[in-house]
């Protein structure tokens, strides 16, 4: 990405007027899963070409083509109609994904790492130009699709109070290594005693991509 500073200052200068957001530990939180589904959907893009039987796990209303992406034709979902759908469908959808032992952990990822998310933001409209702000993300570029943890990193960066709202992200070649040594299973989690959500969170996601 060829300005990620930037990138990330466009989304917390739109969640700074949404009254629902509470400081940069939520703004992290809320960009996370966002960025979970979107990077999520272009793998299952991936996915999909590789395997002509490949089905998601995540129902297709949910999934995110199908409601955050904006076609620019004027019928994104937005204000009230998304708020509610957001809280009222998609969340209580991906907390209660049907996973057991027997399910690939690139599905079960989803449940799990949506297991203790939250949406944050009370404003539809300004939710809306999140949205859009991340969908423009290009994931088939090698450099922005492994940007997850350099957003994180950013947002971090420019906090002045970063030391008590959580860790710097482990750097993508140790996360993998460990996921590939330590070879997290279905309801086993890995946290950071300061910042339980947030490394959580990341470890989820490094097993995600070890997967992938």
């Amino acid at each position: 990405m060829a300005n990620l500073s930037g990138f990330v200052k466009r989304l917390r200068d739109i969640m700074r007027n949404d009254a629902g957001i509470n400081g940069d530990a939520q703004r992290i939180e809320q960009i996370a899963w966002m960025l979970f589904l979107k990077v999520y959907d272009a793998k299952e893009q991936d996915w999909e070409w590789d395997d002509e039987e490949y089905v998601s796990i995540i129902p297709e209303p949910c999934r995110w083509a199908n409601w955050a992406h904006d076609d620019k034709s004027g019928t994104a979902v937005t204000g009230d109609r998304l708020l509610d759908f957001v809280n009222n469908t998609l969340f209580p959808t991906l907390k209660k994904l049907p996973v057991d032992a027997s399910t690939p952990i690139k599905k079960a990822i989803v449940q799990t790492t949506f297991a203790d998310a939250n949406n944050y933001m009370k404003d539809g409209v300004l939710l809306r130009q999140v949205l859009n702000v991340i969908d423009e993300l290009d994931l088939s570029d090698y450099e922005e699709s492994h940007a997850f943890g350099e957003i994180y990193e950013t947002i971090l960066k420019e906090l002045q109070s970063a030391g008590s709202a959580g860790e710097f992200y482990t750097p993508r070649a140790v996360t993998e290594f460990m996921a590939q040594m330590i070879k997290p299973q279905i309801g086993e989690k890995m946290a950071d005693i300061k910042t339980p959500t947030l490394i959580q969170f990341n470890y989820s996601t490094a097993a995600y991509l070890q997967a992938g």
